[in-house]
């Protein structure tokens, strides 16, 4: 340990001062001692020498007590965990951090992991006693926090499976040599459908058809039937069937989701394992079952069962004004949450509310999550919940998740400020690879949550939006205002399993949120709403400025209703059924388009509700690539304006780079140019640099 003596805590109160004016000044008694006429002499005929000799005693006097200060409130030592010790656990480093506290040590505590996997037997809590601590793995090392478990003692039983005794808490995933294995289901590829519809608010019944659903299911509750209805979707036993009627009976009530012949499959059955890769438990014999894919070898793969559903909580009391501030994590991947949807199920409201999540945060301050990955969990990645505020998630990699990567405050409004979540900081992160569980799960989620900033992320390979912000339907109180969304690269969403989604969707009356500079791209809905931005329920006084969006299957641009949003210097191009959609007329105005550039090959230009007027577009460039006239809903140009709208308007090829390469570039010679359409710079979307543990 190094130790330092702020020498001023001896000398600066005890030492001799000597001004230009000869006066020797002692700051202990901050009693000035005049001096004589001569620079040599003070006051009784005493020299500087002698001065400084009589003040010896007091700074012998101070030195001793800087010492012990130094032994009181010494600079803390950095912890080491080790697979190898003497401190091997997580547990224990948090403790031994504690243990310095008590006795009186101050700062920062930095705990350094070394590489290895730390399994955890039970939640890593973190309370308001363990601010200021810095949990980071070394350079160059990889340390893995797990919430699973290792299943070994592989034995060939008949056929191509294996299986291995799974002693202890039920499991719901289970991971071969790091990559996630499947749970047994049938149909094997695609889906079944149902028959018919539901009915939202009710318990769930629906009818099957043919031999899809079969009796003796509703006897073995580990068996699930997971399905797919519009944004959402369910997951739930099975609790009776009625063969005569073909209707099965389900555990949740549904919600206002609802979809003609549903898509669905059934998982977990035991009689469907043949397939390499898959896996079934069976909860009664506590033995799992697994078939390897080619070149496996089971007497020497890493297998791991998930099991906590949340692997570290940092839990403040912020109605209490007890804070967890100043934690750091660094370079640390944590891995093999589980989750757990109980022995109802659920219908999932949007945007996977019931999923836990593996870190979770309540109180934090200034929490910093740097360079760390998220992988081969069953929830979200990190939460930053009640109470949250001024915290930092930087260029980390969230992938091979059951729900979605970062969720942001909570669904309730809070009327106590410090309760509020605000201010926090989602920057340069990849994130991909998502709602392998529940399949409504979304990159960035934030609810009432304000201020916050969402930058520079590359969201990409999900079932539903890619970054969500809102938790107001409608006019109501909402806290989530002032977010600003900016430089994101937002691509691959929706894969053709959810509907009514959008590369970024908002609900909600939000002054001060800003949609900026975000590159939007292939988002591909079930059936209709394939969006890129969305404009849901109520949403308002919201900019979209300099974004381009291209090849989405309903819109680039869709408002459901809301008042005073504006659009403005943004591309939206190559867009399948419409380039712009508006559903509710309302008695104001819906929202301001000026300055855009709408290019197309297909489809139309305007969707759903364009009737009344209640809408303002001006000065925007608009050009059909097939050579054909441009027509608003069933008016061509020079009758649209006459009805007032896209005054200074016109149609023209905007000259882009390569339109057909998705360079939207300007040429010189643009039209747009010349309308007051500036340049939108792409080169700087998405993360400034590396994401992930592996980068630390």
């Amino acid at each position: 340990m190094t130790i330092g003596i702020d020498l001023s805590l001896i000398f600066g109160y005890v030492s001799l001062r000597f001004a230009s004016n000869g006066e020797c000044s002692w700051p202990v008694s901050n009693q000035p001692i005049q001096a004589g006429g001569s620079l040599n002499e003070v006051s009784g005929g005493e020299s500087q020498l002698l001065c400084f000799f009589k003040a010896i005693p007091m700074m012998l006097a101070r030195l001793a007590m800087a010492l012990l200060f130094v032994v009181v409130a010494s600079p803390a030592q950095i912890i080491t965990v080790s697979p190898h010790g003497p401190i091997s656990t997580l547990t224990e480093a948090r403790d031994a951090a504690r243990a310095q506290r008590r006795s009186g040590i101050t700062g920062p505590i930095t705990i350094t992991i070394r590489a290895g996997t730390y399994f955890l037997p039970k939640t890593l809590v973190l309370g308001p006693e363990d601010s200021d601590t810095i949990w980071e793995a070394p350079h160059g090392e990889h340390p893995v926090v797990s919430g699973g478990r290792i299943i070994s003692g592989w034995t060939r039983t008949s056929g191509a499976a294996w299986t291995a005794d799974a002693p202890g808490p039920y499991f719901h995933q289970l991971f071969v040599n790091g990559r996630r294995a499947a749970r047994t289901r049938t149909p094997k590829d695609g889906f079944f459908h149902f028959q018919g519809s539901g009915a939202p608010g009710k318990p769930l019944q629906l009818h099957f058809r043919g031999n899809d659903i079969q009796q003796e299911w509703a006897n073995q509750p580990d068996v699930e039937v997971v399905g797919f209805m519009a944004w959402s979707d369910f997951r739930a036993p099975i609790t009776g069937v009625d063969r005569r009627a073909h209707l099965v009976e389900l555990g949740p009530t549904q919600t206002s989701a609802d979809e003609e012949n549903a898509r669905y499959f059934v998982e977990n059955v035991p009689s469907a394992l043949h397939v390499p890769g898959e896996w079934y438990l069976d909860r009664s014999t506590q033995k799992v079952s697994y078939i390897p894919l080619p070149g496996e070898n089971m007497e020497q793969a890493q297998v791991v069962a998930a099991g906590l559903e949340r692997l570290v909580l940092v839990q403040g009391k912020p109605e209490a004004g007890e804070l967890v501030r100043n934690v750091v994590f660094r370079g640390l991947t944590f891995e093999h949450a589980d989750w757990n949807v109980g022995p109802q199920g659920y219908f999932d409201l949007q945007a996977a509310v019931p999923a836990s999540s593996a870190v979770e945060a309540v109180g934090a301050v200034n929490f910093l999550v740097e360079r760390c990955t998220f992988a081969h969990s069953g929830g979200y990645a990190l939460e930053l919940g009640r109470g949250s505020q001024h915290n930092q998630v930087l260029a980390n990699e969230f992938y091979d998740l059951g729900a979605g990567g970062i969720k942001v405050g909570e669904p309730d409004l809070r009327e106590n400020r410090a309760e509020r979540n605000y201010d926090n900081v989602i920057a340069d992160n990849q994130i991909h690879d998502l709602g392998l569980v529940y399949a409504a799960g979304v990159g960035i989620w934030v609810l009432q949550s304000g201020r916050n900033q969402i930058l520079h992320n590359h969201v990409h390979d999900l079932y539903y939006t890619a970054i969500s912000v809102g938790w107001t339907w409608g006019y109501g109180r909402n806290q989530s205002r002032g977010n600003l969304i900016a430089f994101n690269d937002l691509h691959s969403i929706g894969k053709n399993m959810l509907s009514d989604m959008g590369g970024i969707y908002t609900l909600g009356v939000q002054p001060g949120t800003v949609i900026q500079n975000n590159l939007i791209h292939d988002v591909s809905s079930y059936t209709y709403g394939g969006w890129g931005i969305y404009l849901d329920e109520g949403s308002s006084n919201i900019l979209a400025e300099d974004n381009i969006v291209y090849d989405c299957r309903s819109a680039g641009f869709h408002q459901h209703y809301g008042h005073e949003n504006l659009l403005r210097n943004n591309i939206f191009a190559f867009n399948h059924e419409h380039e712009l959609m508006r559903t509710r007329s309302e008695q104001h105005v819906s929202f301001t388009l000026e300055n855009n550039i709408v290019y197309f090959d297909q489809g139309d230009l305007l969707g759903a509700n364009w009737a009344d007027g209640t809408f303002i577009m001006r000065a925007n460039l608009y050009y059909d690539a097939r050579g054909n006239d441009v027509y608003f809903l069933d008016k061509p140009f020079a009758a649209w304006q006459a009805t007032g709208q896209d005054q200074g308007s016109r149609i023209a090829d905007p000259l882009f780079v390569n339109a057909r390469k998705f360079d939207f570039r300007l040429q010189p010679k643009s039209p747009a140019l010349q309308l007051g359409f500036h340049p939108i710079d792409m080169t700087t979307v998405g993360p400034r640099g590396p994401a992930g543990a592996d980068t630390w």
